[in-house]
């Protein structure tokens, strides 16, 4: 949740080293089912005094489910992974379990296993498996395809920044729970060209959507940093054809989603400013 440029590199070279034609989105895509996973841990995502044990094991769901969405895929199954430190009382255990199946069924999506260790931190790392007959991906952009993000940006970095000072923020903040847009990606399938979820902020994103493509952008309407570079959103970064903008308003509207339009899709080397969101 600092800036580290080195973060950055290592994570990005540590992918490229793998070798499979699955990597690239925000999950693998093998016939139908999509696999995904998703780590959220202590002191790297979170800290324990900032969130109860429900708001911990509701917001680790979220951003794992958030990848499935972010492809149009219905979760059906998780399988989750935490570490727990000595400290933790059989009721906070039962808090994280119970939030965490509670978010899980909200989205049709069943914990069937998984597996626990001891430690001095609690970490969660979650696969999930997902469904999908049209699946959105990130390597479909065209040039002069619309870029836009849906919802409110800015409040997960105001609200973080508000959390390093000691403050207390509300308790429906989207740092605590992600709003995630199933039924607007669903509706919108047919027309979007590419998508993923916002989790490392607009900008870096957006530059991660343009690299892959080989890309780049441009602006059609400015945007702050404090937009731009508000990290763990989980809004949805999506491209379409600009003759398609209105039906995808339409649909923007029907589902109670706002919808920026930024940049457009051009043949540069355009980049915004990245910065890491981890600290």
């Amino acid at each position: 949740m600092k800036n580290n440029s080195k973060l950055i590199d290592n994570e990005q070279y540590l992918i490229e080293s793998l070798n499979s034609t699955h990597i690239g989105d925000d999950a693998a895509v093998i016939g139908n089912t999509l696999y995904s996973m998703d780590a959220f841990f202590e002191d790297v995502h979170f800290k324990r005094e900032w969130m109860n044990m429900a708001q911990i094991g509701r917001k680790a769901m979220l951003v794992n489910i958030s990848d499935a969405v972010a492809m149009n895929a219905k979760p059906q199954y998780a399988l989750v992974t935490v570490s727990l430190p000595p400290e933790l009382t059989h009721k906070e255990i039962d808090e994280l379990t119970m939030s965490m199946q509670k978010t899980a069924a909200e989205y049709g999506c069943e914990i069937i296993g998984g597996d626990t260790i001891g430690a001095d931190k609690l970490h969660l790392s979650i696969t999930i498996i997902s469904q999908s007959d049209s699946p959105l991906l990130r390597t479909t952009l065209n040039e002069g395809d619309l870029l836009a993000y849906t919802g409110v940006l800015g409040e997960s970095k105001k609200d973080l920044e508000a959390l390093f000072r000691g403050k207390k923020i509300a308790s429906d903040s989207r740092f605590y729970a992600p709003t995630l847009r199933a039924s607007f990606i669903a509706k919108s399938r047919e027309y979007l060209t590419a998508g993923m979820d916002i989790s490392d902020g607009l900008f870096c994103d957006t530059n991660k959507l343009l690299d892959i493509n080989k890309y780049g952008y441009e602006i059609l309407n400015n945007i702050n940093d404090d937009i731009g570079l508000s990290g763990e959103e989980y809004e949805m970064l999506i491209t379409f054809n600009e003759a398609d903008l209105k039906q995808i308003e339409v649909i923007a509207e029907e589902t109670q989603t706002p919808l920026t339009v930024f940049a457009k899709v051009a043949k540069n080397d355009e980049r915004f400013r990245c910065e890491s969101h981890h600290f």
